[in-house]
């Protein structure tokens, strides 16, 4: 029963969106567990979730923090 609320919580953080707050899903894949870990509260707001995650950079998994570095290097912005 929780992994089918899981399951429903991570269809829902990304269904509510609008498309720029979405994520592809490579990205989605990278970081589902870090937002679980980190920032659970904040499910299913997709918002929410991606600046809890960007508020915890330095406690990322790597693939997850890449997905945040990498668009701020082609950006010019640093964290």
């Amino acid at each position: 029963m929780r992994t089918i609320f899981r399951l429903s919580a991570v269809v829902a953080i990304f269904a509510v969106t609008p498309a720029v707050a979405q994520g592809t899903a490579e990205q989605k894949a990278s970081c589902e567990n870090d937002a679980y870990r980190l920032c659970e509260s904040a499910v299913p707001d997709a918002v929410a979730v991606e600046k809890c995650l960007s508020a915890h950079l330095s406690a990322l998994t790597p693939d997850c923090r890449a997905e945040f570095t990498s668009g701020d290097k082609k950006k010019g912005r640093k964290h």
